[in-house]
């Protein structure tokens, strides 16, 4: 896998994806575009929910909707690193298994998700979750 960063101008920069996507990052504190910081838990939302979602299909439960709501914590002084993550999804759907759910959720912060898996080498991950009948 590869990609590649380019200046635009100011702290603003594009990410070119191996797949022939493009993101806008900005580096001065997201005013513009997202900062690489909040890419960063936005690609842990989305990793996980993958797993999340995929693991609530194959176990037959019919799930509607998926939201994945991170909130972290960073260090004050450079460089400013996430010191703690909590992801925290409201899964909606008909008749889910509450057991179920906990499982897909607790399997991709421990087991499948990449960027969380990462991210957990030297952050605190933790997760919750809610389910809403639909």
């Amino acid at each position: 896998m590869q990609s590649r960063v380019k200046w635009v101008e100011g702290l603003t920069f594009v990410g070119q994806s191996n797949s022939g996507h493009s993101v806008v990052m900005d580096g001065n504190g997201g005013k513009t575009a997202p900062s690489p910081m909040e890419l960063v838990l936005m690609a842990a939302g989305g990793c996980s929910s993958v797993d999340v979602v995929d693991g609530l299909k194959s176990a037959g439960q019919a799930i509607t909707a998926c939201e994945a709501n991170i909130t972290s914590e960073r260090r004050e002084q450079a460089p400013r690193y996430f010191t703690s993550a909590n992801l925290h999804f409201v899964v909606t759907g008909h008749d889910l298994d509450d057991a179920l759910v906990a499982k897909a959720v607790g399997d991709s912060l421990e087991k499948y998700c990449s960027v969380c898996l990462m991210l957990g080498q030297g952050v605190t991950l933790t997760h919750s979750y809610e389910i809403v009948a639909a």
